[in-house]
């Protein structure tokens, strides 16, 4: 072609050719450096959608959290050490309030000088078992067919007390504590306070021997055939001595006073003194 000038023009555009730019974008493509599968411009991990993600984002963590944990561990070593340097104050600031009456509180597991909290039985579920004496009604009939076997075998087992109200127990412990002179602490040793006597459930009772009256309610009944006899077969109707010699409630050793366990409502009412035991 002619140019302006008059000469001749060299003309530098070239014709489009596809394939060539394909061939030039394959070679870029191959210059790329190994191991490099995308551009250094691509988006970070945190710019893709939540919805396309394999696995769902890291919790961002809360330094808050953090505190109210460490804090809440240092409270509890404290309150630990000071369990172990300081036990009395603690267990007065922690436990129950005193007893009416007694100027003695309960400890943390509820028992109040050795003794358990014990709710009274309904009226409904005692039978009379003796002039004046009444049981729970599982506990009745496991008594009269142990009763009828230790007589069979020559052995005259007498109940001398079962059910006692919480009220008949308030007399117990606080008049006659009143009457020997003793204290809170000296009374409990051969007597619950009131609201805490095995013999409100109806499931207790104290036994005798008929053919040793003297006996009665003292630590020589256990020279008795009577006492013989229950420590070899009472298991077998269900009844365990409440307070065995050494016994870790603290109470007195009393071979007369027996409980009867044959029953979920009789496990439940002594699960605290059973797991006590253990």
């Amino acid at each position: 072609m002619i140019g302006a000038s008059g000469g001749p023009r060299s003309d530098t555009t070239k014709p489009f050719n596809s394939g060539q730019r394909t061939r030039e974008r394959s070679v870029q493509s191959s210059r790329q450096p190994r191991g490099q599968s995308r551009s250094a411009n691509a988006a970070p991990d945190d710019d893709i959608p939540v919805a396309r993600r394999s696995t769902p984002p890291a919790p961002k963590r809360s330094f808050g959290a953090k505190r109210f944990i460490s804090g809440a561990a240092g409270a509890l070593l404290l309150l630990v050490g000071l369990a172990l340097v300081f036990p009395q104050p603690l267990r007065r600031l922690l436990g129950p309030p005193p007893v009416a009456g007694l100027n003695v509180r309960p400890s943390l597991d509820g028992r109040l000088l050795g003794h358990f909290p014990y709710a009274e039985v309904s009226q409904s579920e005692l039978v009379a078992v003796a002039p004046g004496i009444a049981l729970q009604r599982d506990a009745a009939d496991a008594f009269s067919a142990m009763r009828q076997a230790a007589a069979a075998d020559g052995i005259n087992l007498v109940l001398l007390s079962g059910f006692r109200s919480i009220s008949l127990q308030k007399h117990l412990f606080f008049d006659v504590k009143s009457e020997r002179y003793q204290t809170a602490s000296q009374r409990a040793k051969v007597s619950a306070p009131p609201g805490y006597s095995e013999h409100a459930t109806g499931f207790a009772m104290d036994l005798g021997d008929g053919s040793d009256p003297g006996s009665n309610l003292s630590r020589s009944f256990e020279q008795t055939a009577a006492f013989a006899w229950l420590k070899a077969n009472a298991t077998h109707y269900q009844f365990t001595l409440s307070f065995p010699d050494g016994n870790r409630q603290g109470v007195n050793y009393e071979p007369w006073h027996w409980r009867y366990e044959g029953s979920t409502e009789a496990l439940k009412v002594f699960d605290p003194a059973l797991r006590l035991s253990r």
